[in-house]
């Protein structure tokens, strides 16, 4: 689904942001992408949608490079819920926001209403229709948000920090949400107990270089390599150590 070979970013004010990445992800697998700030993890996810643009090394997802031509088919493939819902929910209505992917890429009126319908229905989110994206809670844009990515309907999709500034219980439900959805996913967070719910795997980032790579329970719970990537242990452990 998803290969990147010796991947370097280098801003123009010369920042490293990443280097001689090499990630494979298959298809249907959940990886979390976890490092401190300025690891690299966000800088990766622009890249796969080309909205960052690499020194150098490839990336390729379900086969097609990311470059320049084939940007249309690369987003059609893989699309990335940005950390900030309101980046990318810009129209009148929520119907709309959802709407506007299909409407790009030349679907019929019935085909989207078709698409956005089914969306807002996996979602249990038809109530949002009709609402105006700055009337919504923060968990309520993220659901949205998501939704306008889905109906595109990618077979990538990439979460960059899903559960920041959610309250507790939006939090669990966003997290239910997610772990339904039956599509290869890439989440970078700093939330290691979201990941340990959600993903089979984890990589961890640091100083742009890949620190670590792994089944999540084992990367995520090590208490000696988290503390040498500047993570702490998740919360569900420090629980147990204080119980």
């Amino acid at each position: 689904m998803l290969d990147i070979n010796n991947l370097n970013v280098v801003y123009p004010d010369g920042t490293e942001a990443l280097l001689e990445m090499n990630l494979h992800v298959a298809d249907g697998e959940s990886v979390a992408i976890v490092g401190a700030n300025g690891a690299g993890k966000s800088t990766l996810l622009l890249s796969i949608v080309g909205i960052c643009t690499p020194s150098s090394g490839c990336i390729r997802v379900g086969g097609t490079e990311v470059k320049k031509d084939t940007l249309r088919e690369i987003r059609q493939r893989a699309g990335i819920v940005f950390q900030n819902p309101d980046d990318q929910l810009f129209m009148p209505t929520i119907y709309d926001d959802i709407a506007f992917g299909p409407r790009n890429y030349g679907l019929s009126e019935d085909e989207v209403k078709e698409r956005v319908t089914d969306v807002l229905g996996a979602l249990h989110a038809m109530h949002l229709k009709d609402k105006m994206p700055h009337k919504l809670s923060y968990g309520e844009k993220r659901v949205a948000a998501i939704g306008s990515v889905l109906a595109v309907r990618p077979s990538l999709l990439l979460l960059d920090e899903p559960s920041s500034f959610l309250d507790p219980k939006a939090r669990r439900n966003f997290i239910r949400l997610l772990g339904d959805l039956a599509l290869t996913k890439v989440i970078a967070t700093h939330d290691l107990d979201m990941a340990l719910d959600l993903c089979e795997r984890a990589v961890v980032l640091k100083q742009g270089r890949t620190f670590a790579d792994g089944k999540a329970e084992d990367v995520l719970l090590d208490k000696g390599l988290l503390e040498e990537s500047g993570l702490e242990m998740p919360l569900c452990c420090l629980r147990r150590i204080v119980a």
